[in-house]
């Protein structure tokens, strides 16, 4: 891997971290939810766009400037557990199940619909 891929993606990955941030903040202001729905839509959005790259059968560096770069910093697993973990300790273990099924759940789906969109384009 040339060191202009290697910059490429810690740029991307700079820019995605700042996109998390940004539409996470945009969605937990607009709906008013126990649940961090904000870390859910970044994520889904993120899954969905990945399948849609396998779909699209991107690979190599641009595989990885947008995957692992821009991608690999939009969605979080660390904070969809943190944000469970919280829930769970609130005590609102309902809550907590449900973030982590609507998350891997729908996790599962949007990546297959952009895999199955890909596809098709």
């Amino acid at each position: 891997m040339s060191a202009a891929v290697w910059l490429g993606v810690a740029a991307l990955g700079g820019v995605g971290a700042l996109l998390r941030f940004r539409f996470d903040a945009f969605v937990q202001r607009r709906v008013e939810s126990d649940l961090p729905l904000g870390t859910l839509a970044v994520n889904l959005v993120g899954t969905f766009v990945l399948g849609l790259l396998n779909g699209l059968a991107v690979a190599g560096d641009s595989l990885l400037l947008v995957g692992t770069g821009l991608l690999g910093s939009l969605t979080t697993l660390s904070t969809l557990m943190l944000e469970t973990e919280r829930l769970a300790e609130d005590g609102d273990g309902r809550l907590a199940v449900v973030n982590v099924g609507l998350s891997l759940g729908g996790g599962l789906v949007t990546a297959a619909l952009g895999w199955a969109l890909g596809a098709v384009l």
